[in-house]
């Protein structure tokens, strides 16, 4: 008869293999530095400058209504926030997210070479889609005096 073979005992191995986890660390890394320029959107306009105490950041991601030195209206949400959108639109889509999110900050982003008639209507649609009330987003003076 032949002897059984010897079994050969292997020590669990202790150490942490991490390779994989710098590899995806450095996936993600590349993807972030990618995606972060694109990320800043909005439309070009010239702020008024004005005196005034800045909003608590304990309320929700305040709507914005941006109306440009042309009389454009464009809106923060959406699948295309960098398109004009018309009066009925506005109104629409600001109803829609009043609906989901009662409390939404609803603010006015308005060129400093826009009629003033033209922030007054963008006002006025705001008021018809349900905001309660409707801020003015300036732009700190430069000379504090």
């Amino acid at each position: 008869m032949a002897a059984p073979p010897k079994r050969v005992r292997r020590r669990p191995m202790s150490d942490i293999n991490v390779v994989p986890y710098i590899d995806v660390m450095l996936v993600l890394l590349v993807i972030f530095m990618i995606t972060a320029p694109l990320l800043t959107q909005g439309v070009a306009v010239e702020l008024p400058q004005a005196e005034a105490d800045a909003m608590s950041g304990e309320t929700d991601e305040p709507l914005v209504v941006t109306v440009t030195a042309s009389g454009d209206y464009f809106l923060s949400v959406g699948e295309k926030p960098d398109d004009p959108i018309d009066h009925q639109t506005l109104v629409t889509k600001v109803a829609a997210v009043l609906r989901h999110r009662p409390k939404t900050p609803i603010m006015v982003r308005g060129d400093t070479k826009v009629e003033y008639g033209k922030v007054v209507v963008a006002m006025a649609l705001l008021q018809k889609a349900g905001a309660p009330s409707v801020g003015l987003i300036t732009r700190a003076p430069e000379d504090i005096q």
